[in-house]
């Protein structure tokens, strides 16, 4: 049985997306968050960078934003500026409902 464990794959690990929410402030650092601890901290921090980024270049462009939603196909980010900081929700789409059945 050992010859076929060196032409099996290892299995990918499954992750979630992440949910909940975080507030950050100008600087880009995490002051606060729901978010799960199994959700990698470079992604989340990625988020929080971007968000920050996009409410900079709109108060920039003499747009700015209070408040901004992202749609995505199984992410939806909502963002609220907070005099250069941001809160940051994060809910994941789910196309499937849990069974009840039993």
């Amino acid at each position: 049985m050992g010859l076929l464990n060196l032409f099996s794959k290892p299995s990918p690990t499954l992750r979630f997306l992440p949910s909940g929410s975080m507030t950050l402030d100008r600087n880009g650092a995490v002051l606060a968050s729901t978010i799960s601890s199994a959700c990698p901290p470079q992604i989340v921090q990625e988020i929080g960078t971007l968000v920050l980024r996009l409410f900079n270049e709109a108060r920039k462009s003499q747009m700015p934003l209070s408040e901004v939603t992202l749609r995505f196909a199984s992410l939806q980010i909502t963002a609220r500026e907070l005099r250069g900081g941001a809160f940051i929700f994060l809910t994941p789409k789910h196309s499937f409902t849990p069974s009840t059945e039993t």
